[in-house]
């Protein structure tokens, strides 16, 4: 029997929107590497944005990594620490990481670590192809997150 995954990699976004489908790309991409290194401290979900019900997903981690497309002033892609939040938004995205794990904390008493991968875009029309800049953009991402793996997958991360 394998190890129950103890990391969450959860991509989000709308793949016929152009770069908004970065975080979804990164997660296909970042499972076929893990599955290929039999990785099994690591799961990997995706979908078109988050929900409440995600929040029991989310419960049993020690971390997790979201990942979506950022419309924001960054370089390439960035790293953030997500913190609670009761806020919910209504948005395209309407529940943030930061409102799970809020819901995480409130209903299961749990509270991982949690962090917010975003990649830069460039459009958002509602066309399947990826910009070039964003096709650059998810490679060095996706290098990224590979070495964060790599040097997290063993680590027991404090869930209280």
């Amino acid at each position: 029997m394998g190890k129950v995954p103890n990391i969450l990699i959860y991509g989000y976004g709308n793949p016929g929107r152009q770069d908004d489908g970065l975080g979804i790309f990164l997660s296909e991409k970042i499972d076929n590497w893990i599955k290929e290194e039999n990785i099994q401290s690591v799961k990997v979900d995706y979908n078109y944005q988050l929900n409440v019900e995600d929040a029991l997903e989310i419960a049993d981690k020690n971390l997790v990594i979201f990942i979506d497309a950022s419309q924001e002033e960054i370089k390439d892609y960035c790293l953030t620490k997500v913190k609670p939040s009761d806020r919910l938004e209504y948005t395209s995205h309407s529940v943030s990481p930061s409102y799970l794990l809020n819901l995480c904390k409130v209903i299961y008493d749990k509270t991982p670590d949690i962090y917010l991968l975003h990649i830069k875009g460039y459009k958002w029309e509602f066309l399947e192809e990826m910009t070039e800049n964003a096709k650059k953009n998810l490679g060095k991402a996706y290098d990224f997150l590979k070495e964060f793996i790599i040097n997290n997958k063993n680590s027991v991360i404090n869930t209280s």
